[in-house]
């Protein structure tokens, strides 16, 4: 995801199927969504440390920390209540350049992010990226305005690889209560034009070094990559297809590169839209959340069951697309059960917080702290839904009600823009349009 310190961006299966190039129907409207696809087996998530909440999301650029310290204590007692996986990067998206010189640190406002991650009860992750202005060409010395904009997504010079990890080094081990480290963002720097290869053996080169670099000062240290997203199109000569659409055979061989050649990897990072480069959703909104488990499974199906980490992940087109709020949680919540059906270990989402005004997706009212209902809708999740969370496959009379049901608890949301009536697990229930509602068993 594309951000900068001097702004916000707000952005926000299981079945593979390998045939000829692709063609899929056009987009359909919002109000007409097809009948979601089902798993027809849930996947059990690979072993993970206990108790792990599986869900969680990332500190951008504006945070609970970035307001007055009531205004931070209120929103952290809030995440408190269900403590979740919370992600800082080290340079941008909140945190100024930690490294401003070759010999000079500054952690100010990293301390802030962990801080916050701490005293709301999070598991802690950072982010390893992104690298200080004279690793990539800038001058020495604090970052300035316009480079914010134009080279916070610049990748370091080879020459400064090792400056990188020694740096990756010295945040492991100046946080030796975070245990999980996730290398560089979505190849930023590495990939810039998608309709060619990626330099996936530089990025694997830093990415080694820095596993290294970590792993020599803090053998304890989780470290996963390669943050790699899963673009797709509408056609494509890839394996990894549906009807969403067809994964970039370039995400493809980059990804291949980095498995076969990395150090070592103690989880598998990736994100990606349900939506097309094009930003098409095919063949409309709920539908292509299929893309979600079809690419968790391809993962687990290379990897070795290695944990799978969702970074980012997108689900509304980034157009100026207006969706009511109930369709949008609709949204989110369909995607999210993808993720869990198809044993995905993490999912993190990209909290587009703000400072003022309505926030649309935020997790936390931006003027009170309250929690939101997306806010709501993650923490339900990590607490009914973790990665040890037994699934079981529930069925639902009404096609367009998607069901996620574990002993205690299931969750069903109607992707249909109607009133809908649904037999489940012997109980008749009566949905509103694109409702979410949670039931005891």
């Amino acid at each position: 995801m594309i951000a900068s310190a001097a702004m916000v961006m707000v952005t926000a299966s299981c079945s593979l199927v390998t045939t000829p190039d692709l063609v899929v129907p056009a987009t359909q409207q919002a109000g007409a969504p097809s009948a979601p696809a089902s798993i027809s087996k849930i996947q059990k998530a690979p072993a993970v440390a206990p108790r792990w909440p599986r869900w969680g999301f990332t500190h951008t650029q504006v945070s609970a920390n970035d307001g007055t310290a009531r205004f931070e204590q209120d929103v952290s007692r809030t995440l408190a209540r269900t403590p979740m996986l919370q992600t800082q990067h080290i340079m941008g998206f909140g945190a100024l350049n930690p490294q401003p010189r070759p010999k000079e640190f500054y952690w100010e406002s990293l301390d802030g992010r962990t801080n916050l991650m701490k005293q709301s009860g999070g598991t802690q992750i950072i982010t390893l990226c992104c690298a200080p202005d004279w690793m990539k060409g800038g001058p020495e010395g604090p970052t300035e305005d316009s480079a914010w904009d134009e080279h916070l997504e610049d990748a370091p010079y080879p020459k400064h690889f090792d400056d990188f990890a020694k740096l990756s080094a010295t945040v492991a081990a100046k946080y030796p209560d975070v245990e999980y480290f996730m290398v560089w963002n979505e190849f930023k720097g590495f990939w810039k034009d998608h309709s060619k290869p990626a330099d996936f053996k530089g990025y694997t080169e830093l990415y080694n070094k820095v596993y290294d670099a970590v792993k020599a000062v803090r053998p304890d240290a989780k470290i996963g990559g390669p943050y790699l997203g899963f673009d797709s199109n509408r056609t494509g000569k890839s394996e990894l297809r549906g009807t969403w659409g067809v994964v970039n055979r370039h995400a493809l061989d980059a990804f291949n590169h980095w498995f076969k050649n990395k150090r070592g990897a103690d989880f598998i990072v990736v994100d990606g839209a349900s939506l097309t480069d094009a930003h098409e959703l095919l063949p409309d909104a709920f539908g292509a959340l299929s893309k979600f488990s079809a690419v968790t499974t391809w993962l687990r199906d290379r990897t070795g069951d290695l944990p799978i980490w969702w970074s980012e992940w997108y689900f509304v087109p980034e157009d100026d697309t207006a969706w009511p709020e109930p369709m949008r949680l609709a949204v989110q919540a369909a995607s999210m059960i993808e993720f869990a059906e198809s044993g995905a270990a993490t999912a993190l989402y990209w909290n587009p917080q703000a400072k003022a005004g309505t926030c649309q997706g935020c997790m936390w009212d931006p003027r009170t702290g309250a929690e939101l209902p997306t806010g709501k809708l993650v923490a339900d999740f990590a607490t009914w839904f973790p990665a040890g969370a037994e699934l079981e496959h529930v069925t639902s009379s009404a096609p367009k009600v998607r069901v996620l049901a574990q002993p205690r608890r299931l969750l069903m949301v109607n992707t249909a823009d109607a009133k809908t009536t649904t037999t489940v697990d012997g109980k008749s229930f009566t949905l509103q349009p694109y409702e979410i509602k949670w039931s005891d068993r």
